[in-house]
């Protein structure tokens, strides 16, 4: 029975096919696929010559002399943008909480005991303006695009959370920078919470050796456009 099913099936595609090939048309589908794609194969091919070819020109361009100059000024410039390490004498600035343990009067405003974004950001920017040439929080290197940001009880830095004391390190002229501090309205406004009864932290040394790290983080700028 089962040998005559089979045979009236294949009598049956014999007759229908006439002689023809039934998956014809998925066979012609395959073609037409492999053929587009060997189109577009050669296409790319071309472009990437083409992009090589422009890439040659350009770096023909900068070859001997001109590379040479082009990487000193990249050099000069690393520096002052925080890409290579420092060394040299300086302040540092610790700030700290209140101790969580001390007694403070009643209806005293929480906020009046620790430390915020802009206590840190008061004292960076008294230091840039007393002329640091470099400045490291927390051990990260300090940049003209990094950002200072509070965060419940931390301070996010690049992405990293930090919690208090906050050790502000800066190489520069001492004496300047320290009276950028003593001038400074934002820091003073600070310091009156560091005596009784807030006991907020606050130090204020001078070394004359600090060691400060590269800007480690990623540079690039998402934004901003060169000028024409």
């Amino acid at each position: 029975m089962a040998c005559a099913a089979a045979g009236l099936l294949a009598t049956t595609s014999m007759v229908n096919a006439r002689g023809t090939d039934l998956r014809g048309g998925r066979h012609s589908d395959l073609v037409e696929v492999v053929s587009a794609q060997s189109d577009k194969v050669e296409q790319l091919r071309q472009d990437a010559s083409i992009v090589q070819e422009q890439i040659d020109d350009l770096t023909a361009l900068v070859e001997g002399s001109r590379i040479e100059g082009l990487q000193r000024e990249v050099d000069a410039l690393t520096g002052p943008a925080g890409l290579s390490a420092v060394t040299g004498p300086g302040l540092v600035v610790m700030l700290d909480d209140a101790p969580r343990d001390q007694e403070i009067p009643e209806g005293t405003d929480p906020n009046w005991l620790i430390v915020h974004q802009q206590d840190i950001q008061a004292v960076v920017n008294a230091l840039w303006a007393g002329g640091a040439e470099a400045m490291a929080l927390q051990g990260q290197r300090l940049v003209s695009t990094t950002g200072i940001k509070c965060v419940g009880s931390t301070v996010v830095l690049e992405g990293v959370p930090y919690s208090p004391p906050y050790r502000i390190e800066a190489i520069g002229p001492t004496g300047q920078m320290y009276d950028a501090l003593a001038a400074s309205p934002e820091v003073a406004g600070y310091r009156q919470y560091s005596d009784p009864p807030y006991n907020v932290g606050w130090s204020l040394q001078q070394h004359t050796r600090l060691d400060l790290p590269a800007f480690g983080a990623l540079s690039q700028l998402s934004f901003a456009r060169p000028a024409d």
